[in-house]
């Protein structure tokens, strides 16, 4: 694995992690500023956060096994 193809996994953790954090305090916010009046938003957010949080897990993964193929 050449050096630009560990910065490419490292960039693409990086970004995963960050609509991660973003999903994450958007549901915070649903919880705590617009609860019980914006129940029906709730499925739609929680999954949206599930799938980020579950791309985020890949992408560090990923980001592991590169780490350690590299050595």
């Amino acid at each position: 694995m050449t050096d630009e193809e560990l910065k490419a996994i490292k960039k693409a953790e990086r970004k995963a992690k960050r609509i991660a954090s973003e999903k994450a305090m958007e549901l915070h916010d649903l919880v705590e500023d617009r609860l019980p009046a914006a129940f029906e938003d709730l499925p739609q957010i929680a999954q949206d956060t599930y799938d980020a949080c579950q791309a985020w897990q890949q992408a560090s993964i990923a980001l592991k096994a590169a780490e350690e193929a590299q050595g």
